[in-house]
């Protein structure tokens, strides 16, 4: 029998709700591909919290990052989606790549990273080209902190330079990101249930 899973959709848009962002949309349809595969999920949208710099895992005063952190740990499948500005992810993502760093330093009671056994999947979307440098560097930074990345589990849309389509201002999602979407979906789904039964060994 297939074991729950859950996701957490991690949209860095530089838009605050209630603005329509693209890369919210990306992110939810996404989560709705996992659903086909048993995963229930959720998407929060970083703007909307205050996420103070730093890198560790509670600066203090205002900071709202604790509390995403607890929803980022208690998730098994990470989508983290970022819009692209200037070919390079957005400062939003970049800000939550830099908490994340905190996890460096954590582990679990077996003396594992205490991110081990959880997968990720990237989302990027943008008018300008940006999209696989961005996914490099997403995976790298999740991979240092013990995500595993599954196959094929970058999704895109790249619309064309200096135009004003957004991804949300299409009628219909083009066929080539929803087999991406779906692929990735499916194969972090069942990377995930793995490792969840399997997890990978102490040291």
């Amino acid at each position: 029998m297939n074991a729950p899973l859950t996701a957490l959709a991690i949209s860095c848009t530089l838009k605050p709700s209630p603005a329509e962002s693209s890369s919210d949309l990306l992110g939810s349809q996404i989560l709705a591909a996992l659903a086909e595969h048993g995963v229930s999920g959720d998407l929060v949208r970083a703007v909307d919290h205050v996420i103070s710099p730093g890198v560790e895992i509670n600066m203090g005063g205002d900071d709202q990052w604790p509390a995403l952190r607890e929803r980022v740990l208690a998730a098994d499948i990470l989508v983290f989606v970022t819009p692209t500005w200037m070919g390079q992810h957005s400062s939003v993502a970049q800000r939550v790549l830099e908490r994340l760093d905190a996890e460096l330093s954590e582990t679990d009671d077996s003396g594992r990273p205490i991110l081990f056994d959880k997968v990720a999947i990237s989302g990027v979307v943008g008018n300008e080209d940006g999209a696989h440098h961005i996914s490099a560097i997403v995976f790298q930074a999740l991979d240092d902190i013990g995500y595993t990345v599954p196959a094929q589990t970058s999704v895109y849309w790249n619309g064309e330079a200096m135009k004003g389509i957004d991804y949300k201002d299409l009628d219909e999602t083009p066929e080539a990101v929803a087999q991406a979407t779906a692929t990735a979906a499916r194969n972090a789904a069942h990377l995930a249930r793995l490792l969840k039964a399997d997890r990978y060994p102490a040291e």
